[in-house]
C-alpha cells in the first residue's frame, strides 16, 4: 500500500503531545499501532520503520515521547550531546506520564474515521519499554517490544509498586519479546529476570534473543542487521494481523 503522513497534536495530561500518524493512502479504515521510538524522538530511522508497517495495512502513530522536555518537533542527534539530552530525559518522566499518553492516543485514534478499532503497541530501545507498558492498557490488544531497555532494572521514575515488572500482572493482551545477545543494556541475568517475571504472571507470550547488538533495527548505524531487520519486520506484521 501506499502511505500518507500527516501530524497531529494531541491533548494529552501533561500537555500537548505531537504525533506523526503514518497511514494507507485512500479511503478505508484499519488497525492501529502505537509506535514508540527511541530517546532521539522520531529521527529519520524511525520514521521509515513506521512506514514500512503502515505498507502493510495499519494506521502507525508516532509520538514524541518526551513532549513536556523539549519544544515541540524536536528530534535528538545520534551524538553524545543527543545521547546524554534523552537519557536525561527518560530519567526524568515517570511512567505514569508515558501511561496517559498512551491513554490519549487510545482515545485519539478511537475517534478517526480511519481506525476500526483494534490498537497494539511497538517499539525499540526505551520505545519498547514504552511498547510493553501499553500492553497493561486492557484497549492495547498486542506489542511487539524491541531490545526493551530499563525493565528489568526500574530505573524509568515511577511511584512505589507502579514500575513496569510490577504491573506485568495487569497484561491481558499478547507479547513478542526481541532482545539481542550481545546487547550490554540488557544483559543476560536482566533477560532472564523479565522471562520469569512473564511466565510468572501467566502473561501470552513469544520470547526471541538473537544474535545482535541494541539498535540492531536501526539503518545508517554500525550495528544494524539488514537481514535480522527484516524477520523483525515479518514477525511483528504476522503478530499484529493476527491479533488485530
Amino acid at each position: 500500500m501506499r502511505v500518507c503522513a500527516e501530524h497531529h497534536v494531541i491533548n494529552t495530561a501533561t500537555g500537548p503531545m505531537g504525533t506523526r500518524v503514518y497511514r494507507p493512502a485512500g479511503p478505508g479504515s484499519y488497525p492501529a499501532i502505537l509506535f514508540y521510538s527511541e530517546i532521539f524522538q522520531e529521527t529519520a530511522p524511525i520514521s521509515r520503520m513506521a512506514t514500512v508497517l503502515a505498507g502493510h495495512g495499519f494506521v502507525v502513530l508516532v509520538p514524541e515521547i518526551f513532549h513536556e522536555l523539549n519544544p515541540a518537533g524536536t528530534v535528538l542527534g545520534y551524538d553524545d550531546m543527543g545521547k546524554d539530552k534523552g537519557n536525561s530525559d527518560k530519567a526524568t518522566k515517570p511512567l505514569e506520564s508515558h501511561d496517559s499518553d498512551t491513554a490519549a492516543m487510545v482515545d485519539f485514534v478511537r475517534r478517526q474515521p480511519w481506525c476500526q478499532g483494534k490498537i497494539g503497541a511497538m517499539g525499540v530501545c526505551i520505545g519498547g519499554h514504552l511498547a510493553y507498558r501499553a500492553a497493561v492498557n486492557p484497549d492495547v490488544a498486542a506489542a511487539f517490544c524491541l531490545y526493551a531497555t530499563d525493565i528489568h532494572s526500574g530505573t524509568i521514575p515511577s511511584q512505589p509498586g507502579n514500575d513496569s515488572l510490577s504491573r506485568t500482572r495487569d497484561i491481558r493482551g499478547e507479547l513478542y519479546m526481541v532482545f539481542g545477545k550481545q546487547d550490554p543494556h540488557v544483559p543476560g541475568e536482566g533477560r532472564r529476570l523479565i522471562q520469569h517475571n512473564l511466565e510468572q504472571h501467566g502473561v501470552n507470550h513469544s520470547w526471541l534473543e538473537v544474535n545482535a547488538e541494541h539498535a540492531f533495527m536501526r539503518d545508517g548505524d554500525a550495528r544494524h542487521d539488514p537481514a535480522l531487520a527484516l524477520v523483525m519486520y515479518q514477525s511483528a506484521i504476522a503478530l499484529f494481523q493476527r491479533t488485530l
